[in-house]
């Protein structure tokens, strides 16, 4: 038989993507109890609480943080700022072109 995994995340895609994964491992993903493992998003307003009960009722929980919400954890200097730029956010000052710019 195989292992009923829960999946809960916000992000319909990556839930998609996470629902393959368990079936490509022979488990079956499911929406509801009974489940065998649990897998979580982090940055929920319930989700410590959550996690705490699953863990206290002898079920095993992996709980994840989305990278892309927010601002880059990690990041150093070059990071920040192509993190920024495969957000779609504006960069705070502009960017200057080296091959267009004249040398005095």
């Amino acid at each position: 038989m195989a292992k009923r995994v829960l999946v809960e995340c916000r992000d319909l895609f990556f839930r998609g993507k996470l629902q393959e994964v368990v079936r490509t491992g022979g488990g079956e993903p499911v929406r509801e109890e009974p489940f065998e493992l649990a897998v979580i998003e982090l940055g929920r307003a319930d989700g410590s609480a959550r996690i705490i009960d699953l863990v206290a009722r002898g079920i095993p929980v992996l709980a994840f943080a989305c990278g892309r919400r927010g601002a880059p954890r990690r990041a150093g200097p070059g990071r920040a700022r192509s993190a920024e730029l495969r957000s779609g956010e504006r960069p705070a000052r502009a960017v200057v072109d080296s091959r267009r710019a004249t040398r005095s």
